[in-house]
């Protein structure tokens, strides 16, 4: 039996590994990848490596082992995940795995934004596989907004079109302690977690936090959805990722991404990482 993370190169899967190491050792913890280069690193600590590609099912066929716990950890491509994630869900099944956890999105089969689409279809496979589950409802990663501090300070503003709503967000190192919880504790199965962080803040507060520990004053300019829009395809987002990122600052207006349920820090035995942490380590890193 191993401890399978899959998309274990990426920005989140890295943190689950680490999050693994520290608890594990490294020989019961394996990382489906689909680059054998890029994953060198992991390798080198001692993981196993397991080359497969979501969008190619028949190299997920060696994926996985009976009584694995694993970690499907959402695809990027969006569009595209249903197909992607269904085909890990047929492997694991067929290899009679112990434990399918899945990165889903806050709320689950209540979110009501286009972003929630595939992963709602997503938790209705895994249900419908009969596999033990455990859903991992991600909130907000407080890095979606630290990532592009430099727009930001450019140009003395947060634009946004979320209006007043506010953001239980956490750190993807938070998320991942979680899912490396799930993965190795008792009592997870057939279980649904909302994860966010312990307080929710408003964008206007976010731009107070880039203030205050700048010295620069950062306004928050609330938009209409149109004009984000084409904020967003003029700064050269492609124009379908542009409309699904409108649309999540609607719903987080509907205060769809404010809730706090205390369901992640109980799993990772520790209060979440305060916002002014993130944005603090983030302008220091530039």
């Amino acid at each position: 039996m191993s401890i399978v993370v899959t998309g274990a190169t990426g920005a989140l899967g890295r943190l689950v590994v680490d999050a693994l190491l520290a608890t594990v050792p490294a020989g019961e913890v394996a990382a489906v990848v689909r680059d054998k280069e890029k994953a060198a690193a992991l390798a080198a600590r001692g993981v196993e490596l397991r080359i497969a590609d979501y969008s190619a099912p028949e190299t997920l066929a060696g994926a996985f082992r009976s009584g694995d716990r694993v970690l499907l950890i959402s695809g990027s491509e969006v569009g595209r995940r249903v197909a992607q994630h269904a085909a890990v869900i047929d492997a694991a099944k067929a290899a009679g795995v112990a434990q399918l956890a899945y990165t889903g999105i806050l709320g689950g089969p209540d979110a009501d934004f286009a972003l929630a689409d595939e992963h709602k279809a997503t938790e209705q496979l895994i249900l419908d596989s009969g596999l033990p589950y455990t859903f991992l409802r991600n909130g907000w990663y407080t890095e979606n907004y630290t990532a592009n501090l430099a727009p930001v300070r450019e140009h003395r503003a947060v634009v946004a079109n979320a209006g007043e709503g506010r953001i239980a967000s956490a750190t993807r190192a938070d998320y991942a302690a979680a899912a490396a919880a799930v993965l190795t504790g008792d009592g997870h199965l057939n279980t649904a977690y909302e994860l966010s962080g312990d307080t929710a803040w408003s964008l206007a507060e976010y731009a107070a936090v880039i203030s205050g520990l700048t010295g620069e004053t950062i306004a928050y300019n609330n938009v209409p959805a149109a004009a984000h829009q084409e904020i967003l395809v003029g700064a050269g987002l492609p124009e379908g990722f542009a409309a699904i990122l409108v649309d999540v600052d609607e719903a987080i207006g509907r205060g769809r991404l404010a809730g706090t349920s205390g369901d992640l820090a109980r799993l990772i035995g520790r209060p979440t990482t305060p916002l002014a942490e993130t944005v603090r380590a983030a302008l220091s890193a530039a």
